[in-house]
């Protein structure tokens, strides 16, 4: 069974949600604001530490949760872009199922993405893949078995990954 949260239904434009059941921890994106002072380096073998030599100036950095994404039933597509119940903690808003950074050239990507589609009734579909952009980008996604979790380390010198289906995240009827 399928649930939509409709929005703005007294306008001529209403809107349709779903609602993410397990939580902005498990629906979020982030551009990550640190940039290593030697980009050459990978410190601390790919684990991220905000106590390295750094300096946290990275305009495009932010940190945005998530607790209803925008559906566009037609397209059977996410609209990643929509911030109605979106929250941005940091920075400016990144959008659904996105992640980035500036941090490193030498593929030590710390931008992060989560989306857990769980309890909703869609998952991403198996043929939906993520594009890197950006200068050194680099992306590594892990999707589960059933395609109702996604998650994503992007990043760059600068770079980010994003669905290849941009601005839409392509789902189904799980």
């Amino acid at each position: 069974m399928l649930k939509i949260y409709c929005s703005e239904m007294n306008t001529d434009s209403p809107k349709e949600y779903i609602t993410l059941i397990t939580g902005e921890e498990e629906n979020f994106s982030e551009v990550f604001g640190y940039r290593l002072m030697d980009p050459t380096q990978c410190p601390s073998n790919l684990s991220r530490r905000e106590g390295c030599q750094c300096r946290r100036d990275y305009t495009a950095a932010g940190l945005s949760t998530f607790t209803r994404v925008r559906m566009d039933l037609s397209r059977m597509t996410i609209i990643t872009t929509d911030w109605k119940f979106a929250l941005i903690h940091e920075g400016h808003g990144v959008p659904f199922a996105t992640a980035g950074d500036c941090y490193s050239a030498a593929r030590c990507p710390q931008g992060r993405f989560r989306i857990n589609l769980s309890g909703t009734g869609f998952k991403v579909t198996e043929s939906t893949r993520w594009i890197s952009q950006g200068n050194y980008a680099t992306a590594d996604i892990h999707r589960s078995q059933d395609g109702s979790r996604v998650s994503g380390i992007c990043g760059g010198y600068c770079g980010k990954c994003t669905p290849s289906s941009s601005p839409g995240l392509l789902v189904e009827v799980s």
